[in-house]
């Protein structure tokens, strides 16, 4: 039985290859052909076995592709859980899957923002998109999509309507704190005062743009991606304002990272 890469170094079928993200709170898996091209990708909860997950994931995101496993000639994961991929002939760090993967879409000197579920990213390339400086948030939720998710019940509203909400605000509740903690007490505090929800919830989304502002200079262009970037457009009109500049933002924000690690993989394949 020849291997896949003997099979595939034969013309018998044309490689494809498969990126896999294993966020703390999401994993995403991405699969590509041999021009870069996304055929199928998979975001779940990454939950408490990071293996089962990344093992379905593929699983859908091959289904989507119409291609078997076999046709996989090379995996790359990423992500905190990347030693956990079954199926990985190796793995690189986030922040350099990352940039390969909006460096796909904007080829030129970018600065990327990474809000994640529970970290942020500033990653900037230079012209060639090679990593020039990257910082992370320090260990809190602040300014994360765990910020955003603990705020949800405490005002007693779905995670999956707070873009809408945000965006309907007409007097914006700014909070005094970037804490976790001492923010989820102003919001009481400000329910109690009968703010509205949704000019807390404004409030809310300023708090985590604040927060990554604080953290680094961007560059002329910015780039913005991130499952809560996906889930919460609104964030992004945001920022436009704040930095007073265009932002973009790639197709499928959420899958950055298992595109760039499948980008690498192909990259890397017959190495």
């Amino acid at each position: 039985m020849p291997t896949v890469k003997e099979t595939i170094s034969q013309n018998l079928y044309p490689p494809c290859f498969a990126g896999a993200d294993v966020g703390a709170s999401r994993t995403k898996v991405a699969v590509i052909d041999a021009d870069g091209y996304m055929l199928g990708y998979c975001v779940d909860r990454s939950g408490t076995d990071f293996t089962a997950t990344a093992d379905r994931c593929l699983t859908e995101a091959l289904a989507m592709a119409d291609i078997e496993k076999d046709r996989i000639a090379r995996t790359i994961s990423t992500g905190y859980g990347r030693k956990n991929v079954s199926y990985a002939h190796d793995y690189r760090t986030e922040i350099s899957c990352h940039g390969k993967g909006c460096f796909h879409y904007f080829p030129f000197a970018i600065t990327i923002i990474d809000i994640g579920g529970q970290d942020n990213k500033i990653i900037k390339l230079d012209e060639n998109g090679k990593r020039t400086s990257f910082k992370m948030n320090r260990k809190c939720a602040a300014g994360t999509g765990a910020f955003l998710e603990e705020m949800s019940p405490r005002l007693d509203i779905p995670l999956t309507e707070m873009n809408g909400l945000a965006a309907a605000s007409t007097d914006m509740v700014k909070l005094g704190s970037f804490c976790t903690v001492f923010s989820a007490t102003e919001v009481l505090e400000n329910i109690r005062r009968g703010k509205r929800v949704e000019d807390i919830v404004k409030g809310l989304f300023f708090s985590v743009i604040s927060r990554i502002k604080e953290m680094d200079a961007f560059t002329e262009k910015v780039v913005m991606t991130g499952g809560v970037v996906a889930h919460n457009p609104y964030l992004v009109e945001m920022t436009q304002e704040l930095i007073n500049r265009p932002i973009l933002v790639p197709e499928l924000p959420q899958f950055t990272g298992a595109l760039g690690a499948a980008l690498i993989a192909r990259e890397t394949f017959g190495n």
